[in-house]
């Protein structure tokens, strides 16, 4: 098959012709059809990731085709639509038969604990358990935005932070993760405060849904100016970037005992922020982590979608060829346009 293989961290990735994969007796094989790029197969590509062994294939969303099933596999069938969560679990630990599997301790991830999705075909682990029967209605390429960001965002936002409407919600990073956030917070009746550094980005958030937004390059203080818009501060806040600043900001934009969640990620020597302890104690704050989504939330998820209520397809930006993918993943950091960039040409 075809593929993105990068041999050594932080230099370009090759298109090369590798082997198919088979599948684990438990697992399956997908063609993919759809696939973003995501600023963790950046942090990955970079080597901040230590499951990653080289050579590798970068990719985590996704969506496509059965192309092979395992002979154990009893709930999906080859030319069965179906994506999957960036996490897979398991299923038999104690974490996922309490219904986390996105905290599995046995845990597996495309394009991280092993080849991924910038390819022709993939490879899933215990696909009774990870994967997501796709409906008709919904296309391949909005359905490769949902696998990291949107779950992401929307655990973080519903489950996590239990959002409710007329709460003030305050989004910090308006890329993928933050632009599903604000859809969907909008979506509950939340009130929404969209906070970047690109006036383009925040143009979007805008069309979104967000209430408000502050180009975080224009205030003093952000959190601050988050105050003022709400008289007194956010009942939930969420760093949706990863960063020091991103999310001290966050926790101080709080109103007393409000709730932070963490989805960005925080890695390398960004691991460990400076966090104002001070203003958690005294004004009871809570810090929540979100990490994924399991696959059996997914029909609430499309349910909301089926009905109109969220509509991911308006955070698509752009399509791109698999060759394209290369420049898009090495240039994160460096040029990020509004929307999910999406492989669609493989």
């Amino acid at each position: 098959m075809k593929a993105v293989v990068y041999e050594s961290f932080s230099t370009t990735p090759k298109i090369m012709n590798v082997d198919d994969p088979t599948p684990e007796n438990h697992g399956v094989v997908i063609k993919v059809e759809a696939t973003g790029v995501c600023r963790s197969d950046w942090h990955g590509w970079m080597g901040h990731d230590p499951d990653i062994v080289l050579p590798h294939v970068p990719g985590h969303e996704f969506a496509g085709i059965i192309e092979a099933v395992g002979k154990d596999v009893k709930r999906f069938k080859v030319g069965d639509r179906v994506t999957v969560p960036f996490v897979s679990g398991c299923g038999a630990c104690p974490e996922c038969h309490g219904g986390n599997h996105q905290v599995c301790g046995n845990q597996t991830q495309p394009g991280f604990t092993h080849w991924g999705s910038f390819a022709e075909y993939v490879s899933i682990h215990h696909a009774d358990v990870n994967l997501v029967t796709l409906p008709e209605t919904i296309d391949f390429t909005t359905a490769a935005s949902l696998g990291c960001r949107f779950v992401t965002s929307f655990r973080a936002v519903v489950d996590q932070g239990k959002v409710s409407a007329g709460q003030w919600v305050a989004v910090h990073g308006c890329g993928g993760v933050g632009l599903s956030a604000i859809m969907i917070a909008n979506s509950i009746g939340a009130n929404v405060i969209a906070v970047d550094v690109t006036d383009d980005k925040l143009e979007l958030a805008k069309a979104l849904g967000a209430y408000a937004t502050i180009n975080a390059t224009s205030v003093a203080d952000v959190a601050e100016a988050i105050k003022d818009i709400t008289r007194g501060g956010a009942h939930v806040s969420i760093d949706a970037l990863g960063h020091p600043t991103t999310c001290i900001n966050s926790i101080k934009s709080l109103k007393k005992l409000g709730k932070h969640v963490q989805v960005g990620l925080l890695l390398a020597d960004q691991a460990t922020p400076p966090i104002p302890m001070n203003l958690v104690i005294a004004h009871e704050l809570e810090i929540i982590g979100s990490h994924g989504m399991q696959a059996f939330r997914y029909d609430a998820m499309l349910a909301m979608i089926k009905s109109g209520k969220l509509s991911p397809e308006k955070l698509l930006g752009r399509t791109i060829s698999l060759e394209e993918s290369i420049a898009a993943l090495t240039n994160m950091d460096k040029i990020n346009p509004p929307g999910v960039t999406v492989v669609t040409r493989f």
